[in-house]
This record gives C-alpha cells, sequence and structure tokens, in this order.
C-alpha cells in the first residue's frame, strides 16, 4: 500500500511593496524576497507609478498588478521560476 505525502500548503505572502525598481515580498515575519523588475516585460516597461500599484491576491499566493494586468506566483518567486510574459511582435 502506498502511502501519500501531504501536500505541503501553497507559499503565501503577509504583505508585498516595491522600493526603486524592485519588489519585495514578506513571506514570513523573518523571511522576505526580492526581484527585480526586470525579471518580467510588463513590469520592465512599466512607469513607476504602475510598478507601485501592487496587490496581493488569492490569499497571498499571488501578486498582481491590475492595470498592466500582470499576476505572478509567490511560489514561482520563492523557486526562482521567473516567467516572462511574451512580447508581441511589432506592426
Amino acid at each position: 500500500m502506498d502511502t501519500l505525502e501531504p501536500t505541503p500548503p501553497l507559499l503565501s505572502a503577509l504583505r508585498c511593496w516595491v522600493q526603486g525598481r524592485r519588489i519585495y515580498l514578506e513571506i514570513t515575519a523573518r523571511r522576505s524576497l526580492s526581484f527585480p523588475a526586470s525579471k518580467y516585460a510588463l513590469l520592465a516597461n512599466a512607469s513607476q507609478t504602475e510598478l507601485e500599484k501592487i496587490e496581493l491576491h488569492s490569499d497571498g499566493r499571488q501578486i498582481r498588478w491590475a492595470s498592466l494586468d500582470e499576476d505572478i506566483c509567490v511560489e514561482d518567486v520563492a523557486n526562482n521560476r521567473f516567467f516572462h510574459t511574451p512580447r508581441t511582435a511589432a506592426v
């Protein structure tokens, strides 16, 4: 009989903020993560004002920029999985 290991809970952030062109996440009371906006095309091209409109969603499991239509999974950031938003070709 196979024993299934319990699935660990998805990582979530307690808060998020922007400082300069870096995005910061507080994961636990003692652990923070950060990454440069340049990791994502939409964030890299965003104005500072747009970048600062950051919000947590899905019980802290996603970072969202509504005006940019960009969602980033906290679990991906914590595991250094940066998926670039595809750019559209110029016409």
